[in-house]
C-alpha cells in the first residue's frame, strides 16, 4: 500500500484514510483534538503551526505509524 500523507491533507481527511495516524496526533495535540471545532477544517500544516509542532517530523510519524499497523 502506498502511504501519501501531506502537510496539505485536511486532518480529518488524513485519520478517516490512515486511522493508524490517531496515536500522532494524540501524542501531539492530545485527546482533545478530534474534539476541537477546528479538527477537519483545517490542514495539517495549520495544526502542526498552531500547537508549534514540526510538520515534517509530523507527517515522517504519521507514516511511520501507518507502517507498523
Amino acid at each position: 500500500m502506498e502511504i501519501k500523507i501531506t502537510k496539505d491533507m485536511k486532518t480529518n481527511e488524513a485519520v478517516e484514510k490512515y486511522p493508524a495516524i490517531k496515536e500522532v496526533f494524540i501524542k501531539y495535540f492530545g485527546k482533545g483534538c478530534f474534539d476541537c471545532p477546528s479538527f477537519g477544517s483545517e490542514d495539517i500544516a495549520f495544526a502542526c503551526a498552531m500547537h508549534g509542532t514540526d510538520v515534517e517530523q509530523f507527517v515522517k510519524e504519521c507514516a511511520e505509524a501507518v507502517q507498523r499497523s
